[in-house]
């Protein structure tokens, strides 16, 4: 597979401020990074444009709008890189198909196992029916 190439136009980067740790310097600088990419609209394979919208991830929206918040870092450069690389790994994923699940049979040890197990159990409950006074 080769690397999908995103061109920047296609990418939506906005700064905001981040939560947490940080004194005064959290209220003053917008250091988060929040990227947001419309896969739909943007120049993807059709391919990996249907399996983003299979993927079960809650930061693909119902209208295949990836939205990615990167706060971990204390500058807004580190972020940018977060929120890239995270893109990218969607992507990935994405883009690899899942092998088709091949269905299997039992094999004949296991069912014998299975049938032997049913009837030993059966046998026991057989032997808890109460005695019947006529046959003493």
């Amino acid at each position: 597979m080769s690397p999908l190439r995103i061109p920047e136009s296609e990418l939506e980067l906005k700064a905001i401020r981040s939560g947490g740790p940080g004194g005064q310097n959290v209220n003053k600088v917008a250091t988060a990074i929040q990227l947001r990419f419309d896969s739909q609209k943007s120049s993807l394979p059709d391919h990996i444009k249907a399996r983003l919208m299979i993927l079960r991830d809650q930061r693909i929206n119902s209208e295949g709008i990836i939205t990615i918040t990167a706060r971990q870092y204390r500058n807004q450069e580190a972020n940018r890189l977060a929120a890239m690389e995270r893109l990218e790994k969607i992507l990935q994923k994405a883009e690899t198909v899942p092998k088709k699940r091949k269905r299997t049979k039992p094999t004949q040890a296991s069912v014998k196992k299975r049938l032997e197990a049913k009837t030993k159990r059966s046998q026991v409950k057989q032997r808890r029916t109460p005695v019947k006074p006529d046959d003493l």
